[in-house]
């Protein structure tokens, strides 16, 4: 990779630095979901194990917010997905303007 461009796709095709810069930036953001999930996940089965009132009532907001991050997960990929679909296709036109593009389409993602 040479900072300008990433040839990286097989095909010939090239991406702009400043696209690849922000899938990176989703990449890193999802992967600190996922962490925080895990520390999630082992709360959750430390106060299910333990039986305790308290520990399981804290569960229902813990798994709250595992499922808000979930979705949030979900939303990101979506987005990178559109917006590595867009740069593919606008290899003609200006691909930097894909960078600019990741995460702001808002989908609504089922509950």
């Amino acid at each position: 990779m040479d900072g300008d461009s990433y040839s990286g796709l097989g095909s010939g095709a090239q991406m702009d630095g400043k696209v690849v810069q922000a899938f990176q930036k989703s990449f890193v953001q999802v992967q600190n979901i996922l962490d925080q999930n895990r520390l999630l996940i082992n709360e959750i089965n430390k106060n299910h194990e333990s039986k305790l009132p308290d520990n399981l009532s804290r569960n229902v907001g813990l798994i709250r917010e595992l499922n808000s991050n979930i979705r949030r997960v979900v939303e990101l990929y979506t987005d990178l997905s559109a917006a590595f679909a867009r740069s593919v296709q606008a290899s003609s036109s200006s691909p930097s303007a894909e960078a600019d593009s990741i995460g702001t389409s808002k989908k609504r993602v089922r509950d």
